[in-house]
């Protein structure tokens, strides 16, 4: 077997939306009018915290494919002004959402038992409110959303290799500015500043996907007892610590990078674990020199800095059956699967799709019918299907 990221083809069908003139698709997609369409032809299931359950119109995979969208379009109408972390959500709809992670990602470890037949993930994408809508490559929605994804494992071993070179597997975080330059650092703030009862931090070698060799370089934790934390309140805030942790590491550093010897950030998760691990390391401050050094003379490679922290966090199985969770900096482009080695090439087939649909939207029915059951929302009828 030959270890590389893989590019797998999915073909898609063509969405019949008509982008207004004069409007780039990316500004129209974010718009309330798209949403509202999104939901009204693939949407699946909702609930009084606006949290929507729909079919991946765009997909990673046909065997199984759905997203939850915090679907604020309908109560803030300014892009740039909606939720795109998870610690930007109000406790009571986080709490909902948490179930409904827990039950989507119960379901595929179910129907996929096999973690060598099946590659199983579910994700958050968080967008950074710095990129501007017109940019190239900005994502369609900007709001925050998760992605439940199972690629058969037949069909990655059976996919050509993908370049190592592309660049949405080299920018996002595998071998980024902080891997090359602050490697040390990165892993140890998170190693001092957490205390977790059910994550446990990974060697490189146990987390990895055999297949790809992927993940490179990120912190990787593995859940303790597998789906069954899950549904613990205490897993969720062990969650929740990793992308603090993230935030303040990321937030710390641009700040440097944006002034010489900034200020202790005064909204930070974990200030002392800042001030004594980051702000004392001179790995840290000279990588934030080289950038700051460039970005006075380099006017594109400025122009391309998120300051604002944008992230993926994933939980994903490996062949070895390990639950993990990992975390990575979001760059314009870098899909989530992506970052356990799996490049997606969407390609218009529409025969090709109809022949898949039917099976996937079998499993999509089965786990709307879970979500009801548990009082997690109602189902949405579309042209395609029944409430």
């Amino acid at each position: 077997m030959n270890q590389g990221p893989r590019e797998i083809v999915t073909p898609f069908r063509p969405i019949p939306l008509t982008v207004p003139e004069g409007m780039k698709p990316n500004e129209f997609f974010n718009s309330a009018e798209n949403i509202q369409d999104l939901a009204q032809n693939n949407g699946l299931l909702t609930n009084p915290e606006n949290l929507l359950l729909y079919r991946k119109a765009l997909g990673h995979s046909n065997e199984f494919d759905t997203s939850i969208i915090y679907n604020t379009s309908q109560t803030i109408l300014d892009p740039l002004g909606r939720p795109v972390r998870r610690t930007q959500v109000p406790e009571a709809v986080k709490r909902v959402w948490n179930r409904m992670n827990q039950i989507l990602i119960g379901y595929m470890l179910e129907k996929y038992p096999d973690p060598k037949q099946a590659l199983v993930l579910a994700g958050e994408a968080s967008l950074d409110a710095t990129w501007p809508l017109t940019a190239p490559g900005v994502p369609s929605i900007r709001m925050l959303h998760n992605h439940f994804i199972v690629f058969p494992m037949d069909k990655l071993q059976a996919a050509p290799l993908a370049d190592p070179a592309n660049p949405n597997l080299t920018d996002g975080g595998q071998h980024s500015l902080f891997e090359e330059h602050t490697h040390d650092v990165y892993h140890r703030f998170f190693d001092e500043a957490l205390s977790c009862q059910i994550l446990s931090p990974l060697t490189s070698e146990n987390s990895r996907i055999e297949l790809t060799g992927y993940p490179q370089g990120l912190p990787c934790w593995e859940i303790a007892n597998g789906v069954t934390s899950l549904s613990l309140r205490q897993f969720w805030q062990e969650y929740d610590a990793i992308l603090m942790g993230f935030l303040d590491f990321y937030r710390t550093f641009f700040s440097q990078v944006s002034t010489r010897n900034a200020k202790l950030l005064k909204d930070l998760y974990f200030p002392d674990h800042v001030e004594n691990i980051l702000l004392c390391d001179n790995d840290f401050l000279k990588a934030a020199k080289k950038v700051r050094d460039r970005c006075m003379v380099d006017a594109k490679y400025a122009n391309s800095i998120r300051w604002q922290p944008a992230f993926k966090q994933l939980i994903y199985r490996n062949e070895q059956g390990r639950l993990i969770v990992t975390i990575s900096q979001n760059s314009i482009g870098n899909a989530i699967t992506e970052l356990l080695g799996v490049v997606v090439k969407r390609t218009p087939g529409e025969k090709d799709y109809e022949n898949q649909e039917p099976a996937l939207l079998e499993h999509l029915f089965e786990v709307r019918r879970r979500l009801v059951d548990a009082d997690l929302g109602t189902g949405i009828a579309t042209k395609q299907w029944p409430a």
